[in-house]
C-alpha cells in the first residue's frame, strides 16, 4: 500500500550493518489468564510457555482492549482503542435480538483502510512479514502489511480444516490444524532467516470447537483418571449485573430449572468452575508444542539471540455459554463448548470482568531484560506497537498508535505507570449475554458501567481480584472520579453508544438483526415457499427460520448454478421440505439429492418416507455430497417424503441444495 510512506527515513541507532531484531508475535485465541502453568494452572501442562517465562519477563496485569477477538487484534496492530476506530465487535458480530431493549451501537465490520498497522511500518523498514491463523480483521491481511498469509475461519482442527485453509495449507487426513499452521510459520522463518522478519502467528486454538489432538487427549484422560476429583461444582450460574437482582435461593432454583426461557428471562448464565476438560487440555498442549517448535527452529538457525518473542492472548478464557450458538445448551453438554475455568478471576470471554479481559503476557528479549522476572505494570493491547518500535530501535509514531504507551521501562525493570486503561463494548455480548458496557482501570481500582440500566460496580483489584466486593457505595468519591474519567474518554474518542428501541427506531449501521419470531419471508425479500417451488416443483417448505442467512435461491454456490438455501427454525426444529410422490409400478424410481454446508457450520440431512427414517447423514465436509434414495419398494403407492435440514449446533447450520430430483 502506498497510502502513507511513513516518516521514518533512517534508523536512529546506526543499524545498517547489524541485522534488526526479528519479531515473533505468538497470539492464542481465547486463552484464559489462569490456563497456563506459570499463571497457576495445575491441570494443563505448558512446558514451553513456562520456559519462555523463565527466560523472559511475565506480566500479571496485562489486558486485552476488548473481551472478544477482532477489536483486540486490531488494537495490537494499530495502537488504538476499539472505540476510536469503531471496530468494537468481532467481525460479523452477534445479531440483535428482538427481546433486547437496546439497539447495538454503530460499528465497522472490517479494519478501516486508513489505519496504518504495525505490519505496514515494519514492512516499510525492510521486514519480511507473515500472518498465519485467525486474522479476523479484513478478508486479506496482505492489504494491511503482510507479505504472506494463511488465514481464515477453521471449521475443524482435524483435516479438512475448512475452505480457507484447505486451499493454502498443505495437509492430509490425520493432520492436526495447530501443527500444520506451525509448519507454515517454520517454513517462513527458514526462508527469511537472512533478513529481519515479523511473524504474526495467530493460533485459532484454543477457540471452539474443542478438539484436542488425539494423542494428547489420551494423555489427559489418563491424568484425569489418576488425580482426585476436584471439590466444588462443575458450573455455577452467574447473574447479569444489569438484570434482575437475584438471591442465592433464586439462583439455586434456576440452576435446577435449565430451561431456555426461564434462564433468558432471569438473565443468568452457566460459568465453568474447573479445569478438567481433556479435549481442551490437548488443544492447549499442542499450542504449547507450537511455541516450543518455533523456538527450537530459531535456535537451530542461530537466530534466538536476535529475536523478540511475545506470547499473549486476544481475550479471556471461554468459560461461559455462547449466545450465538443458542442459549439453551443443556448443562451436560457445556464441556464440549466452554471448556476451561478462569478462576480466581470472575466472568469469561464476552464480559468486562477480569476473566474476560485479563490475559497472560510473556516477553522474551535476550540480553535486554532480567530472566525469570515479573512485572506488575499495567499493559494493554494498544501498547505493543510503540513498545516494539522502541525495542528494535525505531522512533515511535504517536500520530498512528494514538492510544499506545510504550512499556519499555517495565521491560527494563523500571517503574512504569501508563495511566488509565479503558474498555467500551456497545453491544450485547456473544458469551453470557452481558449487557453493553464499559470499564476503566486506574491503579488498583476498576469501575464497570452497564449501559442498559446504568448499573455501576467498583472493585479494588489488589484486595479483590475475583471482583466479589462491590465498593461503589462504600467509596463514592472513587466511583465519581472514575465514572467521570470514563465518560470524558468516551467523548474524546467519539465512542458510539447503544440506544433504546422504540416503535420507529432502526438498528445502527453495521448491525445484524435476528427476529426471534419466525418469518416465511427471507431477509432479501424473496419468499422461500415460492423459491422452493421454482427450485423443485411440487415440494413445499415448513418450519424454517434464520433470516440472517437469507434463505432462498442463490444464483451460484461452490461451482453449482441455481442453488437453494434453507435454514432450521431452531436448534431443535428442523426445516422440512415435503411432498407426496406417486411411485410408478413399472419403473425404478430414485430420489437424487446433492447438498453441502456452509464452511463455518454443519447440519444433519434426514430423509423420512411415510415418517420412517430412510437416511440420516451429518454434512460436515464442505463439498458436494450426492445421495440416491431408492423408492422402488413403494412401487404402485403414494408416499409422503420429508427432507430435513436439522441443526447439529447453532452456527451457520444452513443447507445448500443443488439437486432435488426424481429420476425414473
Amino acid at each position: 500500500m502506498n497510502r502513507f510512506l511513513f516518516p521514518i527515513l533512517f534508523f536512529g541507532f546506526c543499524q545498517a550493518e547489524t541485522k534488526k531484531p526479528n519479531i515473533v508475535f505468538f497470539l492464542v485465541d481465547d486463552l484464559g489468564w489462569s490456563d497456563v502453568g506459570c499463571y497457576g494452572s495445575k491441570f494443563h501442562e505448558t512446558p514451553a510457555i513456562d520456559q519462555l517465562a523463565k527466560e523472559g519477563i511475565r506480566f500479571d496485569n496485562a489486558y486485552s482492549t476488548c473481551h472478544v477477538c477482532s477489536p483486540s487484534r486490531a488494537s495490537i496492530l494499530t495502537g488504538k482503542y476499539p472505540a476510536r476506530t469503531n471496530l468494537t465487535e468481532w467481525l460479523g458480530g452477534r445479531p440483535e435480538r428482538d427481546y433486547e431493549p437496546l439497539h447495538h451501537g454503530e460499528k465497522l465490520t472490517a479494519l478501516p483502510d486508513e489505519e496504518v498497522t504495525l505490519a505496514e511500518t515494519l514492512k516499510s523498514q525492510g521486514y519480511a512479514t507473515a500472518n498465519y491463523g485467525k486474522a479476523h480483521l479484513r478478508v486479506d491481511p496482505k492489504t494491511y502489511g503482510f507479505d504472506e498469509e494463511i488465514t481464515g475461519w477453521v471449521r475443524s482442527y482435524h483435516y479438512p480444516f475448512g475452505s480457507a485453509y484447505n486451499e493454502k495449507l498443505s495437509a492430509k487426513k490425520g493432520d492436526y490444524y495447530t501443527d500444520k499452521l506451525t509448519d507454515a510459520a517454520l517454513d517462513f522463518i527458514e526462508r527469511n532467516k537472512d533478513r529481519p522478519f515479523f511473524v504474526h502467528l495467530e493460533h485459532f486454538a484454543v477457540h471452539d470447537p474443542i478438539q484436542g489432538r488425539p494423542d494428547l487427549v489420551e494423555k489427559y484422560q489418563k491424568k484425569l483418571t489418576a488425580i482426585p476429583k476436584q471439590d466444588g461444582p462443575d458450573f455455577i450460574l452467574e447473574a447479569n449485573p444489569d438484570g434482575p437482582a437475584l438471591t442465592s435461593e433464586e439462583l439455586t432454583a434456576l440452576a435446577e430449572n435449565d430451561e431456555l426461557q426461564v434462564h433468558q428471562d432471569a438473565r443468568v448464565w452457566w460459568v465453568k468452575q474447573k479445569q478438567d476438560n481433556v479435549e481442551f487440555a490437548g488443544m492447549l498442549e499442542a499450542t504449547d508444542e507450537s511455541l516450543g517448535r518455533i523456538r527450537a527452529k530459531l535456535n537451530d538457525l542461530g537466530l534466538s539471540d536476535n529475536t523478540i518473542v511475545i506470547f499473549t492472548a486476544d481475550n479471556g478464557g471461554m468459560s461461559a455459554s455462547n449466545q450465538y450458538r443458542g442459549i439453551n445448551h443443556p448443562i451436560e453438554s457445556l464441556d464440549s463448548r466452554f471448556a476451561s475455568s478462569n478462576l480466581p478471576l470472575r466472568g469469561a470471554k464476552g464480559w468486562n470482568y477480569e476473566g474476560g479481559i485479563r490475559v497472560p503476557l510473556i516477553v522474551y528479549w535476550p540480553g535486554r531484560i532480567k530472566p525469570n522476572s515479573t512485572s506488575h505494570s499495567l499493559v494493554t493491547g494498544t501498547d505493543f506497537y510503540p513498545t516494539l518500535l522502541e525495542m528494535i530501535g525505531l522512533p515511535t509514531l504517536p500520530n498512528q498508535h494514538v492510544d499506545g504507551v510504550s512499556f519499555l521501562p517495565a521491560l527494563q525493570g523500571k517503574d512504569h505507570d501508563r495511566g488509565a486503561i479503558y474498555w467500551h463494548f456497545p453491544h450485547y455480548s456473544n458469551h453470557g449475554y452481558q449487557s453493553p458496557g464499559g470499564a476503566i482501570r486506574l491503579g488498583k481500582y476498576k469501575l464497570l458501567e452497564y449501559y442498559e440500566n446504568g448499573s455501576v460496580q467498583l472493585f479494588d483489584l489488589e484486595k479483590d481480584i475475583s471482583e466479589l466486593n462491590d465498593l461503589s457505595k462504600a467509596e463514592p468519591d472513587v466511583r465519581s472520579k472514575l465514572l467521570k474519567m470514563l465518560h470524558d474518554w468516551r467523548r474524546e474518542v467519539d465512542a458510539k453508544m447503544p440506544y433504546p428501541k422504540t416503535a420507529t427506531s432502526k438498528p445502527a449501521k453495521g448491525s445484524r438483526v435476528i427476529n426471534t419470531k419466525p418469518s416465511n419471508t427471507s431477509k432479501s425479500g424473496s419468499n422461500l415457499a415460492s423459491d422452493v417451488v421454482k427450485f423443485a416443483p411440487g415440494w413445499k417448505v415448513r418450519d424454517w427460520g434464520g433470516p440472517a442467512m437469507k434463505p432462498g435461491l442463490r444464483t451460484q454456490w461452490r461451482g453449482r448454478q441455481k442453488v437453494l438455501l434453507t435454514h432450521p427454525l431452531s436448534k431443535t426444529a428442523p426445516c422440512v421440505l415435503s411432498r407426496k410422490i406417486d411411485v410408478p409400478r413399472d419403473k425404478k424410481t430414485i430420489l437424487e439429492l446433492e447438498v453441502t454446508n456452509h464452511p463455518m457450520g454443519n447440519w444433519r440431512l434426514g430423509v423420512l418416507i411415510n415418517g420412517m427414517e430412510a437416511l440420516s447423514k451429518d454434512i460436515t465436509e464442505t463439498k458436494w455430497h450426492k445421495f440416491q434414495i431408492d423408492l422402488s419398494k413403494h412401487a404402485g403407492k403414494t408416499v409422503s417424503v420429508e427432507l430435513l435440514n436439522q441443526a447439529t449446533g447453532w452456527s451457520h447450520e444452513a443447507a445448500y441444495w443443488s439437486r432435488i430430483k426424481l429420476v425414473h
